[in-house]
């Protein structure tokens, strides 16, 4: 499966309304999407309460794996600040 590093631009990194965004864009691809430190077990992306749990900060790397339509979406929403 595809996988892509991406840093976080959002001030308030990925929690409430910038981790709401993403988890419905993951959820309209269909297949698996996980995000994840690197190094570290992923989660999966439609699931807002392992997104938030990651407490994924600004300026943090994450790692996406997907298919590629999902990630080129994701990644962009994830370093566009918002």
């Amino acid at each position: 499966m595809p996988e892509i590093r991406v840093k976080i631009a959002s001030p308030v990194g990925l929690h409430a309304r910038p981790a709401s965004l993403f988890v419905k864009a993951a959820a309209k691809h269909p297949g698996p999407v996980s995000i994840g430190r690197p190094g570290a077990e992923p989660v999966d992306a439609r699931s807002m309460l392992s997104v938030l749990g990651l407490a994924i900060s600004h300026g943090e790397e994450v790692v996406l794996n997907g298919t590629q339509e999902a990630l080129d979406e994701l990644s962009t929403l994830l370093s566009s600040v918002d």
